[in-house]
């Protein structure tokens, strides 16, 4: 079993190290080994692509369920094809923000005297 991350039999280990030690107050605490795994690093250009794909595939999903519904397909409903055309809206003009708010620091950063 995990928990959190630490294997239940690593605990009943450290628990069973602490114990011995503890009977033994001469002796230095045990130090505990760990696996200390690095987390990968976010870089902003890939967290960006992501997001532009996302938003991709939203436009061309509701993209795809217009013309479903406008031949005829019984397995879109006009509810549905709603739905998705404001989500992939919403996700278009919060791209258009977030390049709004870039495009405004990068001319606040080329505007500052060094």
């Amino acid at each position: 079993m995990r928990t959190g991350g630490i294997d239940s039999s690593q605990i009943q280990s450290m628990i069973a190290q602490l114990k011995a030690h503890a009977t033994r107050p001469q002796l230095t605490p045990p130090v505990v080994q760990t696996e200390t795994v690095a987390a990968p690093k976010a870089e902003f250009s890939d967290a960006l692509k992501t997001a532009l794909d996302s938003v991709n595939a939203a436009q061309v999903k509701s993209s795809d369920m217009g013309k479903r519904f406008a031949m005829g397909d019984d397995s879109v409903s006009l509810s549905d094809l709603m739905i998705t055309m404001q989500k992939s809206s919403i996700n278009f003009q919060a791209a258009i923000q977030v390049r709004n708010k870039l495009v405004t620091a990068y001319h606040d950063i080329m505007n500052m005297q060094v």
